[in-house]
């Protein structure tokens, strides 16, 4: 499963490194797109998932992973051209869906808002509208250390809260990533996040209420920084939303546990190819929008 790599270059001033995961049965192309601090090494487990059954796409921002060789780092990135870069890869690629994680899902949601005519389904998972207290002592801090470059702390910071539930291999890689990553890319998270904390979220509230596709909004039972409940707000502003959540496990998902990850693969195959799917989703109905737990 080797992927075709390109690095494209974006309206002349970005330059994205991508893969492509070719199958050959498959009908649908779908991208997927990381969050904050993140590279395309963080979706492995996901890409298992949904390959062969789509072509999958994955890609790092231009300040991060393989694509910061390619790019000067002159300027902050707002999350409204994060949407924009991510609008010309699902028209290049041809995607017809789309998969974000965490902070990726603020430039998909603005994406989303232009509704790009090849998108049919989205999928936002471990996001919601809410900052509540865990989410804001886990931002003041972060905002904090980055600032400092105390990279020994950020490292300890993402371990000890958002990734508290995953195995200590895993912890062992985030620590790592986390506090060697180059100076420019604190800057940036830092540029987020202090975006985050002193300005309201209407932009991308207001972003949800355009689009017009079916949204699945996924959660970990377990996540105390975006919860199911919190998740479910989403409600109120994306017109065809549904809501899932995975049980026993916490922010990062198919990456804790095994149970996690083929749960997690049941709820995507569920929603993104209903009719192929063997249904084990313990649907809750009642006024739309919908919710189901695994």
């Amino acid at each position: 499963m080797r992927p075709e790599i390109a690095v494209l270059d974006i309206q002349g001033q970005y330059r994205v490194y991508t893969e492509f995961y070719r199958a050959q049965a498959a009908q649908k192309t779908i991208i997927l797109v990381n969050g904050s601090m993140a590279t395309t090494a963080s979706f492995a487990q996901t890409v298992k998932s949904l390959y062969p059954q789509f072509n999958v796409v994955l890609y790092d921002q231009p300040y991060a992973g393989r694509s910061k060789a390619h790019n000067r780092h002159e300027k902050m990135l707002t999350k409204d051209i994060e949407g924009q870069i991510l609008l010309e890869l699902i028209e290049h690629f041809a995607a017809e869906h789309v998969l974000s994680f965490s902070w990726g899902g603020v430039a998909t949601l603005v994406a989303l808002s232009q509704r790009p005519r090849r998108v049919e389904k989205a999928v936002i998972s471990s996001f919601s509208p809410v900052i509540n207290a865990p989410m804001r002592d886990y931002l003041e801090r972060g905002v904090d250390y980055l600032g400092n470059l105390d990279r020994h702390s950020v490292g300890h910071l993402v371990n000890s809260t958002i990734g508290k539930h995953l195995p200590p291999l895993f912890k062992r890689f985030n620590y790592r990533h986390v506090s060697t990553l180059a100076e420019h890319e604190y800057g940036q998270m830092h540029y987020h996040i202090s975006q985050v904390l002193n300005s309201d979220r209407q932009c991308y509230l207001k972003a949800a209420r355009q689009i017009d596709i079916p949204v699945l909004f996924l959660n970990g039972e377990w996540d105390e920084y975006t919860s199911a409940e919190d998740a479910r707000l989403f409600g109120q502003h994306v017109a065809n939303s549904s809501f899932g959540t995975i049980q026993a496990t916490g922010h990062f998902l198919d990456m804790e546990h095994k149970a996690a990850c083929n749960d997690s693969r049941q709820a995507l195959m569920g929603f993104l190819q209903p009719q192929q799917s063997v249904n084990r989703l313990r649907y809750h109905q009642g006024q739309a929008p919908q919710a189901f737990a695994i």
